[in-house]
């Protein structure tokens, strides 16, 4: 019995670790492979280069650059996806009725894809879009939203935080119905306002689903690749330029596949790291409430 529940479990986890080794291990390893080489992607000739495509990696302005700017937008998007999506959750959770049908509404945008969103909410914000037209003739205000670094980053952050709103929101809206309507009526009794509740009670309570969040966002904004791309290409003056549109430069655009397999993987590690950093950081939050 022993051996066919092994022989089962391999069954069933064989596919997925098929599929692991196919398209994550090998390219991997590849990866590791090529970012030793300066192929070009064209050339049959692969000649072997050591370590200098990190060298120059790691004393690149424009790679430090696309440093910040990712961070940048960790610091952006975060806070405005976790605003938006517990919004989502508050007005969904308070509904009397068809909370499936406006939460399956709200779900929507995550499901619809990023190239045609962002070419969505390129239209609406151009020079003879509907909002840009609205402040023209109305206030005489004439601000060019992708042209500006400021308001190109900040766009990019909303649409994405709008986008994943419902995702989170789902998440977010377990979290409340997850908490004891005796402890707000407990609460109340000791007069705490709403205010305070809110912030003493259903905040802290929520911590699993807060933390699950705040992870998923955190991991989405160190890939944002395809909003930039088609909103900015990375612009106005690297304004945008995340480490996944550098990537693509370099490899696709400058034809330096194996110094973009070197950028690749040193913001694999940076990337690994630093949700690492900000993982714990959230835990000790937890902790401070008693979670474990």
């Amino acid at each position: 019995m022993k051996r066919m529940n092994n022989k089962l479990g391999w069954l069933f986890t064989g596919p997925y670790l098929v599929f692991t080794i196919i398209f994550f291990l090998l390219p991997l390893l590849w990866s590791f492979w090529l970012a030793l080489t300066n192929w070009n992607l064209i050339s049959p000739d692969i000649k072997f280069v050591g370590l200098s495509n990190f060298v120059t990696a790691i004393t690149s302005p424009t790679i430090h650059q696309a440093f910040w700017v990712t961070y940048k937008f960790l610091l952006v998007f975060v806070p405005l996806a976790l605003i938006l999506s517990m919004l989502v959750a508050i007005l969904v959770n308070r509904l009397p009725r068809f909370k499936g049908l406006f939460m399956v509404a709200f779900f929507l945008p995550y499901l619809s894809s990023g190239v045609v969103t962002s070419l969505i909410v390129k239209g609406i914000l151009s020079y003879n879009g509907p909002i840009s037209t609205w402040l023209r003739t109305t206030f005489g205000l004439d601000i060019d939203w992708l042209g500006s670094p400021t308001s190109a980053l900040i766009v990019v952050s909303f649409m994405i935080a709008w986008k994943m709103s419902g995702y989170y929101g789902l998440i977010l809206v377990s979290g409340l119905n997850s908490i004891n309507n005796e402890i707000y009526e407990a609460a109340a009794l000791d007069g705490v306002n709403r205010w305070q509740r809110f912030w003493k009670i259903t905040i802290p309570m929520m911590y699993p689903s807060l933390y699950t969040v705040l992870i998923l966002a955190i991991g989405v904004s160190f890939g944002i690749f395809t909003e930039v791309y088609q909103l900015t290409g990375g612009g106005p003056n690297g304004a945008t330029n995340t480490w996944q549109m550098e990537i693509y430069n370099q490899a696709f655009v400058n034809l330096k596949s194996g110094y973009a397999s070197a950028v690749a993987l040193i913001a694999a590690v940076i990337t690994f790291l630093s949700i690492g950093v900000l993982r714990n950081l959230i835990e000790k939050w937890g902790h401070h409430y008693g979670w474990n």
